[in-house]
């Protein structure tokens, strides 16, 4: 596996730090893939001059007046393989991705793990852990083990999603219905809880890629 060239990924989010914390797990994660384009919008892919890549992960809605089906048609045009992400999981969603022509869909709370592991299979690739070495049972473990998900109660879990999906604190308590010192304290716990689990998130870009790491935005 080592010795074949990666895999080109694009990551298409019109959340920049989600761009950012997709491209960091990738790297950090999946040896096996490479990010040659990460871009915030549709006209800024199709001016990439690394566009298209062996494989797409888009999210299914951006701010763009672009249907998902034209936009997985020029994929798929393309060559390349297309997987949609989407906030929003609901069987119309699904059905409307792959009847686009898309080869797979998942709701954005999904680990990555689990979307790469579906990305290596429908390309015929090797399954392999995080440290790009051969899969088995005791290295999945292992990698359980090194990333411990901290327990958040249901008012930490919502504050925190909402605020790595881009919201300000003050943003975060209107949506949630709360005092801005509520919300400010959901935060503050979250990231007290994943200091203690030896995964510091001091700063949001920190929190952003925790929380795509551990499957509550992807």
């Amino acid at each position: 596996m080592q010795n074949k060239p990666a895999v080109s990924l694009t990551i298409l989010d019109d959340h920049g730090l989600l761009v950012d914390s997709l491209s960091s797990w990738f790297t950090g994660n999946a040896p096996d893939f490479s990010v040659a384009v990460a871009e915030t919008s549709w006209a800024g892919c199709l001016a990439n001059g690394a566009f298209p890549s062996d494989v797409v992960l888009m999210d299914y809605q951006l701010a763009e007046p672009v249907s998902i089906e034209a936009r997985v048609l020029t994929c798929k045009a393309a060559g390349s393989m297309v997987v949609v992400m989407s906030a929003l999981a609901s069987p119309e969603l699904h059905d409307r991705a792959l009847a686009a022509g898309a080869d797979a869909f998942f709701d954005k709370s999904t680990s990555m793990n689990v979307v790469a592991a579906r990305m290596r299979t429908l390309l015929g690739m090797a399954q392999i852990n995080p440290q790009g070495s051969d899969s088995g049972d005791s290295g999945a473990s292992q990698h359980a083990e090194e990333l411990v998900k901290p327990r958040l109660s249901a008012g930490e879990e919502q504050a925190f999603v909402l605020y790595c999906r881009g919201l300000a604190t003050k943003e975060v308590a209107e949506a949630m219905n709360v005092q801005f010192e509520t919300a400010k304290t959901y935060l503050r716990r979250v990231r007290e809880k994943y200091a203690r689990a030896g995964r510091p998130a001091s700063r949001r870009a920190d929190l952003v890629r925790r929380a795509a790491e551990d499957g509550y935005l992807t």
